[in-house]
């Protein structure tokens, strides 16, 4: 049963087939359970790889059954189509398109399961890229926002500056009051005299002046404050909501981007896996002498060609002898006085009946 089943997934003729020795028909058994094992390997590969990209079991299933349906079915053309005809080169010249059909299916098989199997260094590469982008991306979004925060602090140092000089300006009269006061400087007299009086209105007006600066200028550094904390907030925000697209940064394209930057090597190994996995039917059939299946397979196809040559030629046959006798028969009908005299009399009464028409078209147009 096993071995009937690997014989049909061969794509060679079972009515033939049935009829040749056992060692022929274990050949071809083994050359469709390749075929077979292919197409499973083809159905895996391909169900991770969607799964990967739709994350739903049950779509990466279906999806991978068509496409191993798919393989199995090119696979299995692949192998039905190669003749033995005994020439090497005219066996090489038709199989070369199917070794390169081969070689693109060994690539789209092997592919995916690279992934699977490198799975763990795949992810660490999309771990160290997802490490730069975040960082990238904190970068980007900072441009937006650095630039207004940086002139929010700028006007809030000035503000303070600001402040500070005039604070700078009371003491300084401050100083001046009391050391007239003290006599250590100025009129150098002991006693709060009219100097002293002056000195002191100075500073009392620059300390008024003072107390109106710092409620104006903590009023604008409050809100400056608050601009900034929203920046910072909208900033952080804005980062928060980027980061899961980084965080999904996974995807098909993403893994086989990573798969690239890892040494070439292994991957390539089991390119040649699949490579010698997929092109071992071809092989087989194109090293393997010509055996007992494949004489009698041209036996039935040169007797269906004399068939179809001998049908063809019957049926031009008949049409030539059926061409003559028409000829002859219609040459025997022309010469006959009654039928010619039958067909004068009915085009006479015809132009009779046009010349009637077109009498009778010109009057009603006079």
């Amino acid at each position: 049963m096993l071995q009937q089943f690997f014989i049909i997934c061969s794509g060679s003729d079972t009515d033939i087939l049935k009829n040749c020795s056992k060692g022929e028909q274990n050949k071809y058994a083994g050359i469709g359970a390749t075929v077979f094992f292919t197409a499973l390997m083809a159905f895996i590969a391909a169900s991770y790889a969607l799964y990967t990209v739709f994350d739903n079991l049950f779509a990466a299933v279906g999806f991978g059954f068509v496409w191993g349906l798919l393989i199995f079915n090119l696979d299995r053309y692949i192998v039905s189509t190669i003749k033995k005809t005994g020439n090497v080169i005219d066996e090489l010249i038709q199989a070369s398109p199917r070794i390169i059909l081969a070689v693109i299916i060994a690539i789209v098989i092997s592919k995916p399961l690279e992934l699977k199997i490198f799975e763990k260094e795949i992810n660490q590469v999309l771990l160290e890229q997802k490490n730069d982008f975040t960082l990238a991306n904190k970068d980007q979004i900072a441009q937006q926002y650095n630039p207004t925060i940086a002139s929010l602090q700028d006007e809030i140092s000035n503000l303070k500056i600001e402040i500070a000089a005039k604070e700078t300006e009371v003491n300084n009269y401050y100083n001046t009051y009391i050391a007239e006061a003290e006599g250590r400087e100025g009129t150098m007299l002991l006693g709060k005299g009219p100097v002293y009086k002056e000195k002191r209105d100075k500073h009392d007006t620059s300390l008024a002046e003072l107390q109106t600066l710092r409620e104006t200028n903590n009023a604008k550094i409050q809100e400056a404050e608050t601009q900034i904390s929203k920046l910072n907030s909208d900033y952080e925000t804005q980062v928060t909501t980027s980061q899961p697209i980084i965080d999904n940064f996974d995807g098909l394209m993403a893994r086989v981007n990573a798969l690239g930057k890892l040494p070439w090597l292994p991957s390539f190994f089991i390119f040649l896996l699949f490579l010698a996995i997929e092109t071992s039917p071809i092989f087989a059939k194109l090293l393997s002498p010509k055996g007992e299946y494949d004489i009698k397979f041209l036996e039935s196809e040169d007797e269906l060609k004399s068939w179809a040559e001998q049908k063809k030629y019957q049926q031009n046959a008949v049409l030539i002898t059926d061409n003559t006798i028409n000829d002859r028969v219609y040459g025997d009908i022309a010469e006959e006085e009654e039928l010619y005299a039958y067909k004068k009399k009915l085009a006479r009464e015809l132009m009779k009946k046009q010349q009637d028409a077109f009498y009778k078209k010109q009057t009603r147009i006079l």
